[in-house]
């Protein structure tokens, strides 16, 4: 099964790849590695929610939020090399706006991380930093890159 036929299979679509908000692209591929830049929870064009991760966003939206980065990352690599073109997901680090206090960071990038083995399987499992920080882009709550294997 292709993953846009296992995305389908999921109800969902990917998106088009999110327009970068400075200077850089959404995914470079060096050798067989593709990289992906920081995706935003962005739909349609619009960032879904601001604020901070245990203040004004709850976990279980942030983690949603997290998904949603994850789609616009698989976007970004297809973008590359095409989504049949990944081998495996070898890392992903997600960034979390966390309010003081708040540390259930790996929680919320499980959001990602699930997707990811939902839509790829086995190839899906991966290496994985959580950390919180004081601030990201556009007041985003969550941001996430990757790394992925490809052909």
């Amino acid at each position: 099964m292709s993953v846009r036929d296992r995305l389908a299979e999921l109800g969902l679509e990917l998106p088009k790849v999110a327009a970068p908000v400075a200077a850089y692209v959404p995914a470079v591929r060096s050798g067989n590695h593709v990289y992906t830049a920081g995706q935003l929870p962005f739909a349609d064009g619009a960032l879904l929610r601001t604020g901070y991760v245990g203040g004004e966003v709850s976990p279980e939206d942030a983690k949603e939020l997290a998904a949603v980065c994850a789609l616009n990352a698989l976007a970004a690599v297809d973008s590359v090399v095409g989504l049949d073109g990944i081998v495996r997901i070898v890392k992903v680090v997600g960034f979390v706006a966390s309010a003081q206090g708040f540390t259930g960071q790996p929680g919320v990038i499980n959001g990602a991380s699930e997707l990811l083995g939902k839509v790829l399987g086995d190839a899906g499992v991966h290496a994985r930093s959580a950390v919180g920080v004081s601030e990201l882009p556009l007041g985003a709550p969550v941001e996430l890159e990757l790394i992925a294997e490809v052909r």
